[in-house]
């Protein structure tokens, strides 16, 4: 496969969520585009090159008559300056997969979706890919009118006079409710204002990671 760097025109290109292998290596692939989330069918042959989770690509879509999904053909790799190191594209696969249990059953999602893949595609080499995961996840969850920065417990619904524990979905909770870490309030406050973890330690950002994997 064609590797090429960012560049290309933005039309008809696309990250990688999700992947299934039909009839031995024919795949489906599920693509976030600019404007919407795509299923496509893509067949096997010698002259494909590999494609996987967290890619992004330039692509055309062929319609077919004879099935209702359409194909994926002239797959081009956009690569990422860090594409060869592991352990950010582990990373980046782990926090991409997320996205497709999230999004598999919308359809007219808006380009919101590709636009902050895309900023934290870029931001991903340069900090803490963590940090760039979890600024983007509370920008998402602002968006889809879901973070809550109210101090109500999520499981007792009492105030939350001291420290604030986080469930998934960064739902607010006691730490006695939980029974998870707290996180520091300054940090929280300056996460969901700013959009920054500047005031978070690393050892709150490997929390924050692990609430963030169990689903968006």
């Amino acid at each position: 496969m064609c590797i090429k760097e960012a560049g290309l025109t933005e039309e008809m290109q696309g990250f990688i969520i999700n992947l299934n292998k039909v009839k031995e290596e024919d795949l489906i692939v599920t693509i976030v585009s600019k404007d919407n989330l795509q299923t496509l069918y893509r067949f096997y042959g010698a002259r494909h090159g590999t494609i996987n989770i967290g890619f992004k690509i330039d692509y055309e879509i062929e319609e077919s008559a004879k099935s209702t999904i359409s194909r994926l053909k002239d797959v081009i790799h956009i690569g990422f300056p860090w594409i060869n190191d592991y352990k950010l594209l582990r990373l980046w696969q782990d926090f991409l997969s997320l996205f497709h249990k999230h999004l598999r059953d919308a359809e007219d999602i808006g380009d919101f979706y590709y636009n902050l893949l895309n900023q934290s595609s870029i931001e991903w080499g340069k900090q803490n890919p963590k940090r760039v995961a979890i600024e983007s996840y509370v920008k998402l969850l602002a968006h889809e009118g879901r973070l809550h920065t109210e101090k109500e417990c999520f499981l007792c619904a009492n105030t939350i006079t001291q420290e604030i524990s986080l469930i998934r979905g960064f739902l607010p909770t006691h730490e006695i409710c939980s029974h998870t870490s707290p996180i520091n309030r300054a940090g929280l406050k300056e996460l969901y204002k700013n959009r920054s973890s500047l005031f978070l330690n690393d050892k709150e950002i490997d929390r924050l990671w692990i609430i963030l994997l169990e689903g968006l």
